[in-house]
């Protein structure tokens, strides 16, 4: 198991905070609105449930498009996969720091699948009881998102489909925070993160980290 790989994920899901509260956290305010405010037990175990689903469908996610490039069975096919996640990542930071948009353009092409999924997610609302919590929170992992294409590409650098699944698992984990608390403490949050030198540090660090697996692609090119 790559240890360091696992970090960097859960690194960039932790550092990509501010981008999920952007994209998510509206989504996840109105849902744990809808909950009775009175019954807060019930409203963590919504957002537990939520959660729960959305980070299952990050590993299958990573899964199924592992399995597809496995089967190219390519060493340069893994080398490129390595180099795209590098430039994805570097894509990501400039994106949350808004000094380039580029990203939007992945993000259009993802909403075309959107358009076939999102009628199911208006099949399982209202959210009045668990099941439809755990399965609408699985079919809100499949939003066009930039940031988790990015660790999609990271994970599809690994060797083994075990480490690609735990790689995105962690990617997923380091999101956690940020969306949990943004069903807690969404107008808060939604404070927060209009910080320009909080975006930009956190955009910075990602940055590092894409040119980091960029440098490792490299080396790993001249093994």
């Amino acid at each position: 198991m790559d240890w360091g790989a696992l970090f960097v994920a859960f690194s960039i899901g932790l550092l990509g905070g501010a981008h999920c509260v952007g994209m998510c956290g509206g989504i996840m305010g109105a849902l744990t609105m809808a909950v009775d405010q009175s019954n807060y037990q019930r409203r963590l175990y919504f957002i537990a449930l939520y959660n729960v689903g959305r980070l299952t469908s990050y590993v299958l996610i990573a899964w199924v498009f592992y399995q597809f490039v496995s089967q190219i069975n390519d060493y340069f096919t893994f080398q490129f996969m390595r180099y795209i996640a590098g430039l994805l990542l570097i894509a990501m930071g400039l994106y949350l720091a808004n000094w380039w948009r580029g990203l939007v353009y992945l993000e259009k092409a993802g909403g075309y699948l959107w358009r076939y999924i999102q009628p199911v997610s208006r099949m399982l609302l209202p959210v009045d009881s668990p099941y439809k919590a755990l399965l609408l929170g699985f079919v809100w992992g499949w939003l066009p998102c930039g940031l988790i294409y990015s660790a999609l590409a990271y994970s599809l650098a690994a060797e083994t489909s075990l480490q690609a699944t735990m790689t995105m698992l962690a990617f997923a984990l380091g999101t956690l925070p940020a969306v949990m608390a943004s069903g807690l403490l969404a107008e808060r949050l939604a404070v927060i993160i209009k910080y320009t030198f909080l975006r930009r540090g956190f955009a910075l660090m990602i940055i590092v980290f894409g040119l980091w697996a960029l440098m490792m692609a490299h080396q790993h090119s001249h093994v």
